[in-house]
């Protein structure tokens, strides 16, 4: 394939970071013009991206447009080979354990600016939450009362979680779910994985296959808070029934509701897709560029009272005492991923998949400090003052790299897989002082701390599903993970670890009839202290058991799963409630600890305009063994962990373009500490959203437009989804009352 480079470096970042190179496909020659809808698509896309490349780009939709029209592909089998992408790490309907699968369909109906653990909030056992109240800028989610750093997420089976924290922050990627075909949450263990061991939960996410035929997308959105989202996207479609090429940008910016909340979110996707009988090449470049005013500090409970949007980030007093905001109390971070995926189909039988992958990040936040000790960021004034204020940067710059490959054998009664990851991570966390009042020479270069970390983790596995007869199907899963970790800290060797871990898996299922599969698993996992664990002291790794028993039944109109899992944890980190100094939440062990619980979820088609989609769990989250202060404490709630969630989704379509939805979420109370204590309590919450959707169509120039509107918490409902423990004073995440987001999508 040849590589056409752009003539011109000038316009947007987002431009330069993925036109520089221009994959060509094979030339076809065109006998008529392009039809209104392809004129249309690349006066678009030069418009949106100013850059020489964007010529090209209409070029290959012209020839694209028409090569789709000379030769139509069968794509069947390829689809099938995309699929290969996620299938290593994916459950399947024989795999005996409980998941969800999200479609891209069902994405897009409240894809409105709202980052991905909002658009997941009404799976089973999930809870969500958002720093600025309205679902843009850092939002979390916890699985079974597992926070996200227990969460294992992947993209196309690459691992996403942060090597150090074991966290995923959105934020960096804003607008991905644009991007995505599918999305698969897998609960417990789960089937084994690449990157950190799951101990809540899986998030697999399966980026867009390609499109055989020329399209795009443009869409703008507008609501509360002035929230507005904007996002193109385009595909080539099949060029000489080979090659395709598909991309988006994206820029969301919304105030929040809470007082500074602001976030400005910039994203990008591009991929080229070679597509033959039995070979299927991707390369994938994608990113975000983020900058968030915080809005993490949360509000005490009597603040809460008076003012629930006051946000105290960047608060100082001038001479005269009145209160002031640093404007730039900021967070910024942008992060770029590369990917290259080869999948291959070498008989009826075998496939196997391919990835390469690197992705780097880079930013800071930026904090006003009022009397702050300068011998603490080493620095010493000419007047001999001890203390001033001043304004720090605290930087990661890191780099992320590996790869994941697997192959694929079924035939009959067996299907095997086999498969595994080597990935490495290279982090600088460094501080530097950017100005201050005392009389100080500031050096740009200069550090006043500088560690640095390095992380190699590499797995391989096997798993197994062997129909035994027409009825009993055995299911097998071992993984073998190494991990090697070394950091500095204020401590100069920090961590110097290194982890072997076996990761067994077992379970069957049972097949009554068509409708109705019974199954039952057992699965062990294991996982490693992130890098505040190591900061707080001295932790242990953790340790799982976990059991599942399920029943799934899948008729015309009804589908539903009941499942009871037995969770038991050795050295669990749990959540203290508390935060260190720079906001990180400090986790402990505690020797012994279980999570038993009971989902439902159904999904009931009531007529041809009416279906229902409920869930509900109801579970008890409990340290058997906890040490604090000293002091044994034992029969305690785990701290985050309702007992109850619950979630319904009724949509009525009274014709075939028009849905609407009511949306009801249910979170019952949940502590913030381990101690039950009544200041820690969050109260519980019920919040009910409506969606309308309206495809509208269009014979000339666009395809279709799709209206969307949603309403959120419209019965305007005050409640809080999450806070921590200061000592023994509360502090909360109040979110949004009744507020509105509406798009307009035209699809050419």
């Amino acid at each position: 394939m040849k590589t056409l480079f752009a003539s011109s470096l000038s316009g947007s970042k987002i431009s330069q970071l993925f036109l520089g190179r221009v994959p060509a496909g094979r030339a076809v020659r065109v006998n008529r013009a392009p039809s209104p809808r392809t004129l249309v698509l690349g006066t678009l896309i030069s418009a949106a991206i100013p850059h020489a490349g964007a010529v090209l780009l209409a070029g290959l939709l012209f020839s694209g447009q028409a090569s789709a029209q000379q030769k139509t592909t069968d794509t069947t089998k390829v689809n099938a080979l995309d699929e290969v992408l996620v299938k290593a790490t994916r459950a399947q309907q024989k795999t005996p354990v409980s998941f969800s699968n999200v479609s891209k369909q069902e994405l897009n109906a409240r894809n409105l600016g709202q980052d991905i653990p909002i658009l997941l909030n009404f799976l089973p056992s999930v809870v969500t939450t958002s720093d600025a109240g309205n679902g843009v800028g850092y939002t979390g989610i916890r699985v079974r009362g597992s926070d996200a750093t227990r969460v294992n997420v992947t993209i196309n089976g690459v691992p996403y979680n942060d090597s150090e924290s074991h966290g995923t922050f959105w934020v960096n990627m804003p607008d991905f779910a644009s991007s995505l075909q599918s999305v698969q949450l897998q609960r417990g263990v789960g089937t084994s994985t690449n990157g950190a061991g799951a101990f809540g939960a899986s998030l697999n996410m399966q980026t867009e296959s390609y499109s055989p035929q020329s399209q795009g997308e443009l869409t703008n959105t507008y609501g509360s808070f002035n929230t507005h989202k904007h996002t193109l996207k385009f595909s080539s479609g099949l060029i000489g029934d080979r090659f395709e090429m598909s991309g988006r940008v994206s820029s969301i910016n919304s105030q929040g509701y809470i007082d500074r909340a602001s976030s400005d979110l910039k994203s990008y996707f591009l991929q080229s897709a070679y597509v033959g009988k039995k070979t299927l090449i991707k390369a994938l470049v994608f990113g975000g560029v983020e900058k968030t005013y915080q809005s993490w500090n949360g509000i005490d409970a009597d603040k809460y009272k008076t003012d629930p949007t006051y946000n105290y980030s960047g608060l100082y007093y001038d001479d005269a005492g009145n209160e002031r905001f640093y404007k730039n109390q900021i967070d910024y971070y942008q992060q770029h991923h590369f990917q290259l995926h080869w999948s291959q189909k070498y008989t009826e039988h075998l496939t196997t998949q391919a990835a390469l992958h690197y992705t780097k990040g880079n930013g800071y936040y930026e904090n006003f400090k009022e009397e702050a000790t300068l011998a603490n960021y080493h620095l010493s004034s000419a007047n001999g003052a001890t203390q001033a204020d001043l304004v720090n940067r605290k930087w990661l710059d890191n780099d992320f790299f590996g790869t994941t490959f697997s192959a694929n054998y079924k035939k009959g009664k067996l299907d095997l897989v086999v498969g595994g990851s080597w990935n490495e991570y290279l982090g600088d966390h460094f501080g530097k002082v950017v100005w201050t009042s005392a009389t100080v020479a500031l050096n740009p270069n200069d550090r006043y701390y500088d560690d640095r970390a390095t992380k190699i983790d590499a797995t391989a596995f096997a798993k197994v599903n062997y129909q035994l007869n027409t009825k009993l199907g055995l299911f097998g899963d071992v993984q073998f993970r190494n991990v090697l970790y070394n950091a500095n800290g204020v401590q100069l060797q920090l961590v110097r670890e290194q982890f072997s871990f076996f990761n067994p898996k077992a379970g069957l299922t049972y097949s009554l009839n068509q409708q109705n599969t019974a199954y039952l698993s057992y699965a062990q996992a294991h996982r490693e202290p992130n890098r505040t664990d190591y900061e707080g002291g001295n932790p242990k790794p953790e340790k799982l058991d976990d059991y599942e028993l399920g029943w799934r039944h899948e008729s015309q109109n009804l589908k539903w799963n009941a499942n009871i899992y037995y969770m038991a944890y050795t050295n669990q980190l749990i959540l203290t409630g508390n935060l260190d100094d720079v906001g990180n939440p400090i986790r402990s062990n505690s020797e012994k600890s279980y999570r038993l619980g009971l989902e439902l979820e159904a999904a009931w088609k009531l007529s041809k305009r009416w279906l229902v989609q409920p869930n509900f769990t109801y579970s008890q989250n409990k340290n058997v063994a906890l040490e604090v202060a000293a002091e044994k404490i034992g029969d305690k709630t785990i701290a985050y962990s309702p007992s109850i969630i619950a979630a319904n989704r009724l949509e009525f379509s009274p014709t075939q373009r028009l849905k609407m939805s009511w949306l009801f979420k249910f979170v019952g109370e949940q502590y913030m500490n381990n101690l039950e204590s009544e200041s820690a309590r969050l109260p519980d919450y019920a919040v009910n959203d409506v969606v309308v959707s309206y495809e509208i169509p269009i014979k000339k120039v666009f395809r279709s437009a799709v209206l969307n509107v949603m309403g959120n918490n419209i019965l305007n409902k005050k409640y809080i989804s999450n806070g921590y423990m200061y000592d023994v004073y509360p502090y909360y995440y109040p979110q949004a009352g009744i507020n509105f987001l509406a798009g307009l999508t035209l699809k050419f």
